[in-house]
């Protein structure tokens, strides 16, 4: 799972870098009113809301854009209506990939899809949402920690984290998608400071790509995340972390 974790953090980088963009406000304006639409508009009560305004305002994006985006969830503001799809298949080298895209116009948004992996020598289609596994993720900033590594596990297994990892100057806490909420909610509460909480697709085995391959497979997945519909792209690749970070 290295690999999509790294990827994650890239991503997440790129979105401040790019706050300038308009694509990048789009996207998460379009979460935003997904979020708010599948349950309480108010972000204290809807975890997935509240994580899609934290990356938001991360990006800069402006107060009243996210304002807006909840009106047009609660029906207060007119606006387009989006739907959530997963579609499955395989990138380059035979590895197992998932993408989330939130869409108005279905056809465009799979045509899209289809164009970008077979571009890159991959196929859309076929199934391996069974390669995943759907948890809680937590993502701390291991500086910011004052607690050692075992301590800080002692501390949150009662709080029903199953696994904890170290990667890339963070710590990353699993547990089951409903526990997510309450989890944070105790963290926070032991005043533990939080980069991220969300729900991931997290691939069970993983496949190796190193030189070349590693290279078109980052370029993949750079061409996916920049389609306009395309929110998340989980897959089960694992590139050591010295060459994600020279490739991106």
């Amino acid at each position: 799972m290295a690999g999509h974790s790294k990827w994650a953090n890239i991503k997440y980088r790129k979105e401040r870098q790019d706050a300038a963009k308009m694509k990048i406000f789009s996207k998460l304006a379009k979460e935003i009113t997904l979020a708010a639409k599948a349950g309480s508009p108010n972000p204290e009560q809807n975890i997935a809301l509240a994580n899609a305004i934290e990356r938001a305002r991360a990006a800069n994006v402006p107060k009243e854009n996210i304002e807006r985006a909840i009106k047009r969830a609660t029906g207060e503001l007119p606006g387009t209506q989006y739907e959530e799809i997963f579609y499955e298949g395989y990138g380059p080298y035979g590895v197992a990939v998932m993408v989330r895209v939130v869409t108005d116009n279905r056809n465009r948004a799979v045509s899209e899809i289809r164009r970008i992996f077979e571009q890159y020598g991959g196929n859309l289609g076929g199934s391996v949402a069974w390669l995943f596994t759907r948890r809680g993720v937590i993502t701390l900033d291991k500086k910011k920690i004052a607690q050692e590594r075992d301590e800080l596990l002692m501390n949150v297994i009662d709080l029903g984290v199953e696994d904890l990892q170290e990667k890339d100057g963070e710590i990353e806490l699993y547990c089951e998608p409903a526990q997510l909420k309450a989890v944070r909610e105790a963290l926070e509460r032991q005043a533990v400071p939080i980069e991220r909480a969300e729900t991931q697709l997290v691939p069970q085995n993983t496949v190796r790509l190193v030189g070349a391959e590693a290279e078109k497979f980052l370029k993949f997945m750079s061409a996916l995340d920049d389609q306009e519909d395309v929110q998340d792209v989980y897959a089960n690749f694992d590139i050591p972390e010295d060459v994600m970070d020279r490739l991106s």
